[in-house]
């Protein structure tokens, strides 16, 4: 080989290396950054776990494996602020039942209205189903929602109005269509804060709180729809790759403001949904009526609505139609603790103040 050959040889090499150093700088630092990212998941949830003393809901036979069964998350969104101190009287202000089936990679989301007519376990009577929080925390809402749809919670996910804005902001903001002129409270309760006019627009998170929140001018099934429909945009925008690089801020706005029975080694097997293909995502909502009980406001369902409804979500988890139970023939299906004594205050309390 000549001088001029091996001298062009060189050339080549370092032109090589010129182009091929700073791509393999930036894959290592993808997985660094990556491994990065796993470790202070699995912090968060670790610190944001908080089971409810169950083990598993007693609407099913075993624990559940979400690698391989279909489950159900519901997500509670507590009335609590810097502002707001009711401790342990705090609120659920929406709840969204997520039914998830891992063959049809289809996940179902089901709102709740707040203000719902229904039966507490806990207290062992019918009261709107926000207060159900209030007597008893996460589990008290679980044990109603499980009584109201006859079918199992499996997971619980608790965050309050500071994880759904810092996540929305993490983001840079979500895209949403506001239906009307809307002057409404920021998350401090500082009246007329928050001011939008109608249209599509880019929601920061104290908008974002205002749209899902209001109630002034529609109804709570309208009310509903715009969280599913934000919580959609959310997702979306999580789920995008121009949002790999915000995954450090949402990862820890929500581990600040959020507590879940889900195990870390539960929430990674979740990824399957996102990395499978096409996700399909349908938003429901229970149906009824206005209605007013002892000069009380109450939300009261369609029993013959619900009744679909029940079978629907049933269908989704795989659910034999009619038994209430998964894979079981047979399990006792009492209602878990209830003690009406233990209630801090009772549903005149609660209903003075909506």
């Amino acid at each position: 080989m000549t001088k001029k050959q091996i001298r062009k040889k060189k050339r080549r090499r370092r032109i090589f290396w010129f182009l091929i150093f700073p791509i393999l700088l930036l894959g290592s630092s993808a997985a660094t950054y990556a491994a990065y990212l796993y470790k202070k998941t699995e912090t968060v949830f670790n610190e944001s776990h908080e089971e409810i003393n169950r083990e598993k809901s007693p609407l099913r036979q075993a624990k559940v494996d979400p690698r391989e069964d279909n489950v159900s998350i519901l997500f509670i969104g507590i009335d609590d602020s810097k502002s707001r101190h009711f401790g342990k009287g705090t609120r659920s202000d929406a709840l969204i039942l997520a039914t998830l089936n891992k063959k049809n990679n289809s996940v179902k989301l089901l709102s709740i209205p707040r203000d719902s007519y229904v039966y507490v376990p806990k207290i062992q009577e019918k009261t709107k189903i926000t207060h159900a929080h209030a007597y008893g925390g996460p589990k008290a809402t679980i044990d109603t929602v499980e009584n109201l749809l006859d079918i199992p919670v499996d997971y619980y996910v608790r965050m309050n109005f500071y994880a759904f804005m810092d996540v929305v902001d993490a983001l840079g903001g979500v895209e949403a269509d506001v239906p009307y002129t809307l002057h409404e409270k920021d998350s401090e309760d500082n009246h007329n804060a928050i001011n939008l006019q109608p249209g599509r627009q880019l929601l920061n998170g104290e908008e974002a709180l205002a749209l899902a929140r209001t109630r002034k001018q529609d109804s709570d099934i309208q009310r509903g729809q715009r969280q599913q429909e934000i919580m959609k945009a959310v997702m979306k925008k999580a789920t995008s790759v121009g949002a790999v690089s915000k995954y450090d801020d949402i990862i820890q706005a929500i581990g600040d403001n959020m507590t879940t029975n889900m195990t870390f080694s539960e929430m990674k097997s979740f990824a399957s949904y996102a990395t499978k293909g096409s996700l399909d995502i349908q938003s429901f909502t229970l149906a009824g009526n206005d209605a007013t009980i002892d000069g009380v406001y109450y939300y009261e369902l369609d029993e013959d609505k619900l009744d679909t409804t029940k079978e629907m979500l049933k269908q989704q988890l795989g659910i034999n139609a009619g038994d209430g139970y998964a894979n079981a023939d047979d399990q006792d299906s009492s209602s878990t603790d209830s003690d009406p004594s233990e209630s801090a205050q009772n549903n005149s309390d609660f209903d003075s103040n909506n």
